[in-house]
């Protein structure tokens, strides 16, 4: 009942679990729904239990974390994604290409040559959680490598 990230895995694996038409459904949902310039929020803005911001005490934090909170490591799995629905074209490389700017101009702000854990789901997007997330920046760089 909740548009979230996790089908986004689903449909970036080597090997098909769903058909193109399921795939594109996805994709495209995911991509009016939870893309944001900084990866994936957790959890769709319409929903009842969003929250926009990742801030406040631990238990606050940690309740925003899967409800809106922006994760940036799942810019990897949804390039892939893409890939995998719509194909490898010239214009899906360039999409894709441009989807990776924000996160590669992150690489020189908060943390040099890092990116944050997390950002908040509401714009501006503000970075949150650990200044440094290597998980991010692995998904960040594989996503540089299969766009070329």
């Amino acid at each position: 009942s909740a548009i979230r990230p996790n089908q986004i895995i689903a449909c970036s694996l080597p090997y098909a679990l769903l058909d193109a038409a399921q795939q594109q459904a996805v994709v495209r949902t995911v991509e009016r729904e939870l893309l944001t310039p900084f990866g994936l929020r957790t959890l769709e803005t319409s929903h009842l239990e969003y929250r926009g911001h990742y801030r406040g005490n631990p238990q606050e934090r940690d309740g925003a974390y899967h409800q809106g909170t922006v994760w940036p490591w799942l810019i990897g799995p949804f390039v892939k994604a893409y890939f995998n629905a719509f194909g490898r074209t010239p214009d899906t490389l360039r999409y894709c290409r441009r989807l990776l700017d924000p996160l590669l101009g992150e690489l020189y702000t908060n943390c040099f040559g890092s990116i944050s854990e997390v950002y908040d789901g509401d714009a501006p997007h503000a970075a949150g959680g650990a200044p440094a997330q290597a998980w991010s920046v692995a998904q960040l760089m594989e996503a540089v490598r299969i766009t070329k």
